[in-house]
């Protein structure tokens, strides 16, 4: 029988309000809503319910849930969004939820309800991050929808409206933190987190992601190794883009490699993972093959630099991930790995294609060299 938790950094503080369920983006071919005529059976958007609705009971119901505290989450108010988003684009949200609903770029709809669920997404982030700052526990988790690390200042895209996690690293550095790392996992780059960090220095934005480049107008940015910050943000922009199908090894490869040599020499005050289950071995929307070891191991290579590095202190925030079952238990296996568990909680239910890493270890180090080549933090190596 596994102990339970003696102290703030053996539970995680889960935030997460029912009202997130209320966004539907709707029926059709994969994620455009449109029905061409022929097919008796349209697919759910890939962002829909059923994939929350299954972390949710993973948590609750799972192995891992005597180490969970719940919280419920509450609606962000405008005047928060503008810490991140300028008031012209919220302008634009609150008009098109009045007008009944509006697609906003390919894949990105907002109907009713929508616009109510992502202000609760991006006010649950927020109050997760307060709930860290004021004291009252070390390590939290956003479990939000709709997801938002590809919505930008001043648009949407990629299914996000608000940038719940951007809008929560914001809150740190008002209150008071000097410096605030962000890795993300997601399959696709995140770009919008980026672009609103892009000139800081006191954000080390960090993304592992498939290279999939730019898909449009709404998502201008690219993720390629070029994408480095601008003026003091010089640098502090990071990107990993991975081969397909890097699998476990090749991601703890790039993490051992890259991200914690990174996140060492920048000596944050504050932790941000940001995740996404779309980097799985069996997403519809992702190419990257990683399993539960893999998502558990990234975990535990995350929860080490928090400890030696921001007192502990990690903000998990939820975003892709769109295989109804096996995301949830990914996201069990990287919970469990944050709570640096010595033994799985659970095994994987799904077999797994056989891995090899060389190509990702060639880019791996293709990576470190421009790094050193082009970073000021890693110049000096």
């Amino acid at each position: 029988m596994a102990s339970l938790p003696s102290s703030s950094s053996d539970r995680i503080d889960v935030f997460w309000h029912e009202g997130m369920l209320k966004h539907d983006a709707g029926v059709g071919v994969f994620d455009c809503a449109m029905d061409p005529g022929f097919l008796d059976v349209l697919e759910k958007h890939p962002e829909n319910s059923d994939r929350v609705k299954n972390m949710v009971s993973i948590l609750k119901r799972g192995p891992i849930s005597p180490r969970i505290s719940w919280h419920t989450g509450r609606p962000a108010q405008i005047p928060e969004l503008l810490s991140f988003h300028t008031p012209e684009y919220i302008k634009e949200l609150v008009e098109a939820d009045e007008a009944g609903g509006k697609t906003l770029c390919a894949g990105t709809i907002l109907n009713p309800g929508s616009w109510d669920a992502s202000l609760l997404a991006a006010g649950t982030a927020l109050s997760a991050m307060k709930h860290i700052l004021d004291g009252h526990g070390k390590i939290a988790y956003a479990l939000v929808r709709p997801p938002g690390h590809h919505a930008q200042p001043t648009q949407a895209d990629g299914y996000c409206f608000l940038n719940n996690a951007g809008l929560a690293v914001q809150l740190a550095l008002d209150s008071g933190c000097r410096r605030v790392v962000t890795i993300d996992i997601d399959v696709h780059y995140g770009n919008g987190t980026a672009e609103g960090f892009y000139h800081s220095d006191n954000v080390l934005t960090i993304s592992l992601h498939m290279n999939h480049g730019s898909w449009g107008p709404s998502h201008p940015q690219s993720g390629s190794i070029d994408e480095l910050g601008e003026g003091k943000g010089l640098g502090f922009n990071l990107n990993i883009p991975l081969p397909n199908g890097t699998g476990d090894r090749g991601y703890e490869y790039a993490m051992d490699e890259l991200v914690v040599p990174a996140v060492q020499k920048f000596e944050p005050e504050m932790m941000v993972l940001v995740i996404g289950q779309d980097s799985s071995a069996f997403d519809p929307n992702g190419r990257q093959c990683l399993t539960m070891e893999g998502y558990r191991e990234i975990g535990r290579m995350v929860r080490k630099l928090a400890d030696n590095h921001s007192d502990r202190r990690l903000l998990v925030v939820q975003e892709g991930g769109y295989h109804i079952t096996y995301s949830a238990y990914c996201l069990h296996a990287t919970l469990e790995g944050v709570l640096n568990l010595p033994v799985p909680l659970l095994p994987d239910p799904i077999a797994y294609y056989p891995e090899d890493e060389a190509l990702a270890v060639k880019v791996v180090n293709s990576i470190r060299q421009h790094w050193k080549n082009n970073v000021p933090l890693f110049v000096e190596d």
